[in-house]
């Protein structure tokens, strides 16, 4: 807001309007809003009833180097359902920098302020995904069960890996999609915010939540995880918030 009264005061023009994304948003049947300080914007839609929020701005993981577009949803997921899915150059950047930040320091536990995918890479194994072997390349994958992130990636999602990996990950930006907390979580680097990128974003994560929650079926059917009795908190009123340092 302030931002927008020096610009108004001074004449100065004004900030993007990001029309088109808005009118693409509006023909989906989503919400749009400016973000604080109009440094992005933040879609609330639903898939079926539940709610899920896009937020396009500033980073909050310093693996993103230029804005990164933010998914999330709840879905109330049992807690052990933990699964990850990022683009293999961020994977490996990541594994290294794990390693050298260990090793150098001497350090034997692995730091909470760490995030969770690079803590997640360190605990848990690697998974082998069901992909067309002409993209299987582009993604790497860990889980704390192995065999829910096979569930997890059915052909709707692998669909869409493959579908992006040609358009909107062609160059492998770093990108982050995981469960956790009960809820589907998906980020990723996204310098210009054209309609077409986020619809292909959107699809990625339409097709991973509907896959988590029948992954998290399977686990509960095997493994006797309850399911949580409350809904989280994740969703903010605020617009863009700052999230906590470690967690998505």
């Amino acid at each position: 807001m302030l931002n927008a009264i020096k610009r108004w005061i001074s004449g100065d023009p004004p900030g993007p309007d990001w029309a088109n994304v808005a009118t693409w948003a509006h023909s989906q049947g989503y919400g749009f809003k400016r973000a604080k300080e109009e440094e992005g914007f933040v879609l609330d839609a639903k898939f079926g009833d539940r709610p899920w929020r896009l937020e396009w701005g500033p980073p909050q993981r310093a693996y993103i180097t230029t804005h990164e577009l933010r998914l999330r949803m709840e879905l109330q997921l049992p807690s052990s359902l933990q699964m990850l899915i990022m683009t293999r150059g961020l994977m490996e950047m990541l594994e290294r920098e794990t390693f050298e930040r260990y090793t150098e320091s001497n350090q034997t536990l692995i730091d909470v302020s760490t995030p969770e995918e690079m803590r997640w890479l360190a605990m848990f194994p690697k998974v082998n995904l069901d992909l067309p072997k002409n993209v299987r390349a582009n993604y790497g994958a860990v889980a704390a069960v192995p065999a829910t992130a096979t569930n997890w990636v059915d052909a709707e999602l692998a669909q869409q890996l493959t579908i992006a990996a040609d358009g909107v990950l062609r160059e492998q930006p770093p990108f982050v999609l995981m469960t956790l907390r009960g809820r589907v979580y998906m980020r990723m680097q996204l310098e210009t915010p054209e309609p077409r990128a986020i619809q292909q974003a959107v699809a990625i994560f339409q097709a991973a939540a509907h896959g988590a929650l029948r992954a998290a079926g399977t686990l509960s059917d095997a493994h006797g995880h309850d399911w949580p009795s409350t809904a989280s908190t994740a969703w903010q009123t605020d617009i863009m918030p700052e999230e906590p340092k470690g967690h998505p």
